[in-house]
């Protein structure tokens, strides 16, 4: 019989005091029925505290001296969406990894489907976008359709929604993938590495609650920038990524 993978469920946290704790139960409650289930065989929960200003890492150690199962990573200096994505990603043990963001964009409920689809599907990668994005507001919802239709033009990236935080990913794409985004970009040079090795990557919509504790910078004008600079830096490294052998 085939052991079950271990799952590390990790999120970035950048003020996320008002929320945090509620997300990490619903992590624990998550893993803890996959478990239960057979699906999983053990779980370990990680937050990466970009170097909060408010409570954030004070409310993360806490939850890690109740819970063995949590570790936090702290970032003395702000690093942004990539530099906490990597600490998150290094810090995961798990066979399988899901990362999302601390203010739970989808309910972990379709993690048990992540998971699922992974085994029936062997898919190295499952990305999750959202079923209806009106409620991201219509500035986001303009970026966010330029962006992916950029990155289908570049990359031919078979994709729908790549900065959507929902990717539950095995440990071999993260043995394989060399990451260097220290932005918002890292989604794209995660997928794009994984694609252009030939892993398989499957996607699949959720229902999608947008923000409503702590505050977002996806469309900041500085975060903008970002994409484009890390874009225009990576782009020819992305060009050459071959197939694995």
């Amino acid at each position: 019989m085939t052991t079950p993978p271990s799952l590390t469920i990790f999120f970035p946290a950048w003020n996320e005091e008002a929320g945090l704790a509620r997300t990490v139960a619903a992590a624990v409650e998550a893993g803890e029925r996959l478990e239960a289930d057979g699906a999983i065989g053990t779980l370990e929960v990680v937050i990466v505290d970009d170097a909060s200003t408010d409570a954030t890492g004070s409310i993360a150690d806490g939850l890690a001296a109740a819970d063995e199962r949590i570790n936090v990573v702290h970032h003395p200096v702000n690093r942004g969406l990539g530099g906490a994505i990597r600490s998150g990603l290094a810090a995961s043990s798990g066979d399988l990894v899901l990362y999302t963001d601390a203010d739970l964009p989808f309910d972990l409920v379709e993690l048990d489907k992540a998971v699922r689809v992974a085994r029936v599907y062997d898919a190295d990668v499952v990305s999750l976008y959202r079923l209806d994005r009106t409620g991201e507001g219509p500035r986001r919802y303009v970026y966010s359709y330029l962006y992916n239709h950029l990155v289908r033009l570049l990359f031919g990236l078979r994709v729908r929604d790549v900065n959507f935080a929902g990717k539950l990913i095995r440990r071999r794409v993260l043995d394989a993938v060399d990451l260097r985004s220290e932005g918002s970009f890292i989604d794209v040079e995660l997928l794009v590495s994984a694609q252009r090795r030939g892993f398989n990557v499957v996607q699949f919509g959720v229902d999608y609650f947008p923000r409503t504790r702590g505050v977002s910078t996806l469309s900041s004008w500085s975060t903008i920038f970002g994409i484009l600079r890390e874009l225009r830096d990576l782009r020819r490294d992305l060009g050459r990524v071959a197939p694995q052998t």
